[in-house]
């Protein structure tokens, strides 16, 4: 559909182009300290991962806290999965499975935790798509989006060594305050959004670049880790995420 900037061809050859996906997902993974203090606050005992194949928050959630959870995804790739799976000591009745469009999905059943991580940003309509994350919401449930910026210099890095990424990303949804004013449109409460992290950068295509692009990115991310750790401030041009964080 229009709203999408990516498609389902796109998702199958992004995973099986994809090196080192079944890796032990740590305590430490990405966001862990925004998840946990959720689990404290709340207690959720539930938890689905929307756009999240192969699963890495729903295999973090189930592994560390002990909660249900399911993973929901327009594209899965049954093979891909279960290396994941496997890696973690999980197997396919550790985490419920769904595949479906987000856009046509009628959930089942509602979640005490509903997060998706690197999904809206992928969609023209940003009010839309964070709309599409409610259903699948118990009444004061939590809702946990994040997604990454490319408004400073991580986005910089992005449309000069990998355009074609770049473009997948609608950039206009990386604005904490328009995020959170939509999630008051829809009714939310209790609304967070700032940027996270200190400083990083990345590329999808790293291997693709030559020795010395490769060298002139590491140079960055040092300087850029200097910076941040002398001002330690999150902030628009340094942090490598947004963060999202709504009651329903």
């Amino acid at each position: 559909m229009a709203n999408e900037l990516t498609d389902k061809a796109f998702w199958v050859n992004y995973w099986e182009s994809k090196k080192g996906l079944a890796f032990k997902v740590p305590g430490n993974y990405t966001f862990h300290k925004l998840i946990k203090n959720i689990v404290d606050e709340k207690h959720p005992a539930t938890a689905v991962e929307l756009g999240g194949f192969p699963g890495y928050y729903a295999i973090f959630l189930k592994k560390y806290f002990g909660l249900k959870t399911t993973l929901f995804d327009y594209y899965v790739h049954p093979k891909v999965l279960n290396e994941v799976l496997a890696a973690n000591e999980l197997t396919d009745k550790d985490i419920d499975v769904l595949e479906g469009d987000l856009f046509n999905y009628q959930p089942k059943e509602q979640y005490d935790l509903v997060l998706s991580c690197g999904l809206i940003e992928h969609f023209n309509d940003t009010k839309d798509v964070i709309a599409r994350h409610l259903p699948f919401l118990k009444p004061g449930g939590t809702l946990l989006i994040t997604l990454p910026n490319f408004t400073g210099v991580n986005g910089w890095v992005q449309r000069k060594y990998d355009m074609s990424n770049y473009e997948k990303h609608n950039i206009s949804s990386m604005y904490p305050a328009a995020l959170a004013q939509y999630c008051r449109e829809l009714g939310l409460k209790d609304i967070t959004a700032a940027y996270y992290g200190k400083f990083s950068v990345w590329l999808e295509n790293r291997d693709e670049q030559s020795s010395i692009t490769k060298a002139f990115l590491k140079t960055i991310w040092f300087a850029g880790k200097i910076v941040t750790k002398i001002v330690p401030v999150e902030s628009r041009i340094f942090s490598p995420y947004i963060v999202l964080r709504a009651i329903y």
